[in-house]
Parts: structure tokens; C-alpha cells; sequence
């Protein structure tokens, strides 16, 4: 609670008891008055009771205090724990129609969050506002602080399971073996049957080869054809493009685009849907490849299958896009030179 930020506007606005409350006040003598009053301002203003005293600013005891021509000194004397409290709480929850948070209206807004909220926000600060907005316009007083928590983390699980789930199945068994292969012992990507060693195709990288100017020859000797899945890990996968993609054409090595061809190659051979994360919030899904640049292969298998799956796959969509794009930026620029051309000493200059 900010107790510097109360302004006379503020405290106006807000701590004024009305006529209305002024009669609920009016039966009351000394601690008790003023007791009262601050609960019934503070509910008005949050929602909520205060949890102790110190919630509330010593500015709006002040300004309450001489309303009620009580000293903000005997606030010292209200028993915040005993029978009376829970009397004046009953009592002002009659007067707005609020009740307090019951199982079953946990278990209704947890559901709530989890469908409406969760989904597409995954910050728990934002789902816990939501939670407190959503029990204040259903006139319900919020639980303590402890129990808001486990609504929160509840509806944060029970959506991410949702979605998670459903990604996965979105997927054939082959693409989920390759997707749970990138964080197998070993970190490297391995194939279930040796027929799959053969999918990434060598038309593909023939052809990009033959762009930047090598022959069949020399893309056999930079070894491109010597790497398949099975040699690209998680640890390569998350790696951003190599610092000679962001040469100049003329400086490029070869060999380092290649490995990018390659990684290239053995994330389309995953066969991801081109729409897996259709109608999944991009703030969601780059949630997830976050998480899955941040944890280590160890700590990705412990997760269950459904997230796991979803976490890797989640990093090989975006980062398909990202290296294919700074792969057709590169040809382009190769190709506006003419293979083969040497570049002169005057280009860098001239571009």
C-alpha cells in the first residue's frame, strides 16, 4: 500500500464517508467508530478488508478521524483479530452485498482464468489482477493472499496443460520421437528408424550449394553431405546464425553457411504444421521458446511429454524462420552478384 501517494484529491475522493454511511456509522462510540469507518472506506476503495493496521495510510486514518471527531490515536485500541471486527465485516458485507470467497466460487473463477485469461496471459501479476477484477464485479471479497496465489498458479497450469496437450496432438509420432530426440542423452537428434537418416533431401542443399558457387565437388568436401539429424543437437539448434552470415558477400565462408543449411534442413525434416501455433498468442509461443533456450536438456526432459514437446517445438518454429530468413537475404545478395564473381576492391565502397 502507498501511504505517500494519498493526495487531497485523492483523499476526497475516495475517504469521504457519505450520508448514507455516516448513518452506519453513527451508532458507534470512540475505537469502535473509528474502526468502523476505516473498514468501510478501505472496503470501498479495494474490495477487500484490511489484513492490520498497517494497510492502512495514516493520511486517510487522519482525514477519517476528524469526520468521525474520533483522535486517529485510539485506532491504536481496535482489536483487529476479535468478535467485534467480524461483526462490523458481516455488517458491511450486507451493506455492499458482498460475500466472502467460498470453495465453490474459487473453483468458478480458477476455471474462469484458466479459459479466458491464462491462455493468452501467461504473467502471473496480470492473471492475479484479472482474478481480483473478476471477484470485485461479482461483489465477492477476495481470500487472503496465500490462497489468491494458488487460484492464480492453478488457472497458469491448468492452461498451459490445455495447450500444451493440444499442440502436441497436433503432431504425428514421428515428428514428436524428432522433436524429444533434441534433449535425449547425448543432445543430439536421433532418428527412430535408419530410413529416416535419408530425409533431409541433397537436392536441396546441391542447389543452395550451386547459388553460392560450389560444385557438386566441393559441397562434398566441405562435408555437408556427412552431417544428417543426427548431428545436430539442441545446443547448435539454439545457436544464432554464424558471425559470417553477417559479412559481406565477398567475405562469407562457405563453410559456416552450410552448417546453417543444415540446421535448416533438420528442423523442416520435424515436418512441423505450418499452422501448429494457429490461434496461440505470439507472446505465448515466444514464452515457450524462451523457456526452451533457457533450460538445459536435462531440465526440458523432466518436464511431462505435452510441454516438453510443445517448449522444443515452440523454439524450432521460430527459429526455422529466423535462419531460412537470413539464408534468402544471403542468396539474394549472391545471386545479384552471379556465382563465382570475385568481389572488387571498390564494392564496399560502391554499395
Amino acid at each position: 500500500m502507498d501511504h505517500i501517494s494519498l493526495n487531497v484529491h485523492e483523499l476526497t475522493e475516495n475517504w469521504t464517508l457519505l450520508e448514507h454511511e455516516r448513518e452506519l456509522v453513527s451508532g458507534k462510540r470512540g475505537p469502535t467508530r473509528l474502526g468502523f469507518a476505516v473498514l468501510l472506506k478501505f472496503h470501498t476503495r479495494y474490495g477487500r478488508f484490511p489484513r492490520a493496521r498497517s494497510e492502512v495510510p495514516d493520511r486517510a486514518v487522519d482525514f477519517l478521524a476528524r469526520q468521525v471527531r474520533v483522535p486517529a490515536a485510539e485506532l491504536d485500541s481496535y482489536d483487529w483479530t476479535g468478535r467485534t471486527i467480524e461483526y462490523h465485516r458481516a455488517q458491511i458485507r450486507r451493506h455492499f452485498g458482498f460475500r466472502e470467497c467460498t470453495v465453490a466460487d474459487a473453483e468458478e473463477v480458477t476455471a474462469y482464468l484458466t479459459e479466458h485469461v491464462a491462455r493468452e496471459e501467461r504473467r502471473p501479476e496480470r492473471v492475479r489482477a484479472e482474478l481480483l477484477a473478476r471477484l470485485r464485479a461479482q461483489s465477492i471479497e477476495p481470500p487472503t493472499p496465500g490462497r489468491c496465489d494458488r487460484i492464480v498458479k492453478a488457472a497458469l497450469r491448468a492452461a498451459e496443460e490445455s495447450l500444451t496437450a493440444w499442440i502436441s496432438s497436433r503432431l504425428t509420432a514421428a515428428s514428436v520421437r524428432r522433436i524429444v530426440s533434441l534433449v535425449d542423452d547425448g543432445d543430439a537428434v536421433r532418428d527412430d528408424t535408419a530410413d529416416s537418416r535419408n530425409e533431409s533431401p541433397p537436392s536441396t542443399a546441391t542447389a543452395t550449394a550451386t547459388a553460392i558457387g560450389l560444385t557438386e565437388t566441393g559441397l562434398r568436401e566441405t562435408g555437408l553431405r556427412d552431417i544428417g539429424l543426427r548431428d545436430i543437437g539442441l545446443r547448435k539448434i539454439k545457436e544464432a546464425p554464424a558471425p559470417a552470415l553477417a559479412l559481406a558477400p565477398g567475405d562469407l565462408d562457405r563453410r559456416a553457411m552450410l552448417v546453417e543449411i543444415d540446421k535448416l534442413l533438420a528442423i523442416r525434416a520435424v515436418e512441423l504444421p505450418p499452422d501448429l501455433f494457429g490461434g496461440i498468442a505470439p507472446a505465448v509461443v515466444a514464452g515457450w521458446r524462451a523457456r526452451a533456450e533457457a533450460e538445459s536438456p536435462s531440465r526440458l526432459r523432466t518436464h511431462p511429454l505435452p510441454l516438453r514437446v510443445t517448449l522444443l517445438a515452440a523454439l524450432l518454429h521460430q527459429r526455422e524462420r529466423e535462419i531460412a530468413d537470413s539464408l534468402v537475404e544471403l542468396l539474394i545478395s549472391i545471386s545479384g552478384r552471379g556465382p563465382g564473381r570475385k568481389r572488387a576492391p571498390g564494392d564496399a565502397a560502391r554499395g
